[in-house]
């Protein structure tokens, strides 16, 4: 598409919306903005705009005439799919395309996309590394921090993407060269209303892709196999019986023969590799007690995964918005593992149902403020003792996202 003189209308006005907008600009279109929030509610973040003075905006809800006057919708990834404004757009006719979509229509670079459950976020950092040790010039971008259409018009190698299942809900001709699917479990129930329509979502970064392209796959991952269903693409597998490495590492060694790059390259990035920033992230040792941040924990899984590497007793603080997740499964770890579980959340129906699962297993408190969470674990542990941040839930009961939930637990165990 053409965008000079086109007038692009913005759905939510969050970082991914924020990218989209000045994308628009940059291709010679008009950028129009509706955000179902008070404008005093992301003021703060329009300073990411290029040029605010040539944008319109609505807040405060969305409006039929404002959606119509447009000849093309981007949805941020938070809008569902299912939202009025799109609904109005569908059927007047006007092209409705996720922000990956509409970054992928000015992608001329080839992608390497990632999804999953869990374990995303450090697979597409450590794959952009090896590119990168390999001496390509490669853009990591995507859920992992900073959006798609902020850099897809740069001169790279290849675009390493991660990517969500709200994501790819509304895409239409997204078609990465090498599509990643590391896993499938429980998770964001509270947007799909059953797991087949969770899968269904994720299954569709297979849709587009052609015989030249590469489609890999966890052989260990029973829903993930399922996917080898879903695409015309060459399927390798990962995680093969036999082999005992860390699976996500054996991802990131599939993506990279594919690519030609020897395992030597990848082997020297996996020993350097000191880990992601909200992920199992250390903070500080303070009178024997380690701080963890595993704010990036937004599911059951990772949050099993957190505890299963612990070895010494856990002060564990969790909870936030639920997304219909059954904590119950980690009912024998947690009373195995955690010595007191802290319930930290504004949310009733959160806060109910961990106590539900866990009442029994661990002791329990409740707290709607992190940092008497954090002071009350600091009380609480012993030397050689760890107080552990895994929500297995969003952050938006209390927080813009996971990142800003682990900054601000980090500030508040850095100032003990």
């Amino acid at each position: 598409m053409d965008l000079k003189g086109k007038t692009v209308t913005i759905i939510g006005a969050a970082r991914s919306g924020l990218a989209a907008a000045n994308l628009v600009m940059e291709l010679g279109g008009k950028v129009k903005i509706t955000d179902a929030k008070p404008r005093q509610e992301f003021e703060k973040d329009l300073v990411a705009i290029r040029d605010l003075s040539r944008v319109e905006i609505e807040s405060g809800g969305h409006t039929r005439e404002f959606v119509l006057k447009s000849d093309l919708v981007v949805a941020s990834p938070g809008v569902w799919r299912d939202a009025e404004p799109l609904a109005w757009a569908r059927e007047a006719g006007i092209p409705v395309w996720g922000e990956i979509e509409f970054a992928w229509r000015f992608c001329r670079k080839p992608v390497i996309a990632v999804t999953g459950s869990n374990g995303k976020t450090t697979t597409v950092t450590l794959i952009s590394k090896v590119i990168e040790a390999a001496g390509k010039k490669v853009c990591l971008c995507g859920n992992v921090g900073t959006p798609f259409s902020a850099h897809v018009l740069k001169d790279v190698d290849y675009f390493v993407v991660e990517i969500s299942s709200f994501q790819l809900e509304l895409i239409e001709t997204f078609r990465p060269f090498i599509a990643v699917l590391l896993n499938f479990s429980q998770n964001h129930l509270d947007r799909h209303p059953d797991m087949q329509d969770y899968f269904n979502a994720k299954a569709r970064l297979f849709m587009n892709q052609a015989s030249s392209d590469f489609a890999v796959l966890n052989s260990r991952d029973e829903w993930s196999k399922k996917a080898a269903d879903k695409t015309r693409a060459r399927v390798r597998f990962f995680n093969k019986p036999g082999e005992t490495r860390n699976p996500n590492h054996l991802a990131v060694l599939e993506v990279a023969r594919i690519l030609g790059i020897a395992d030597t390259v990848a082997n020297k990035v996996f020993d350097s590799f000191r880990g992601v920033e909200h992920r199992l992230e250390k903070v500080r040792v303070l009178d024997g007690v380690t701080y963890i941040n595993d704010s990036k924990s937004t599911t059951v899984e990772a949050g099993r995964w957190a505890l299963s590497t612990m070895t010494k007793p856990v002060i564990l603080i969790a909870g936030g918005h639920d997304k219909g997740a059954d904590y119950s499964v980690l009912r024998e770890m947690v009373k195995l593992k955690v010595k007191k579980l802290f319930v930290l959340t504004k949310e009733d129906t959160t806060r109910g149902k961990f106590h539900k699962a866990f009442d029994g297993a661990a002791a329990l408190a409740d707290y709607t403020d992190m940092a008497e969470a954090v002071s009350a674990a600091r009380k609480e542990a012993l030397s050689g003792e760890t107080v552990l941040l895994s929500p297995m839930c969003a952050s938006f009961d209390m927080f813009d996202n996971f990142e800003h939930r682990g900054r601000v637990f980090k500030e508040i165990v850095n100032n003990l």
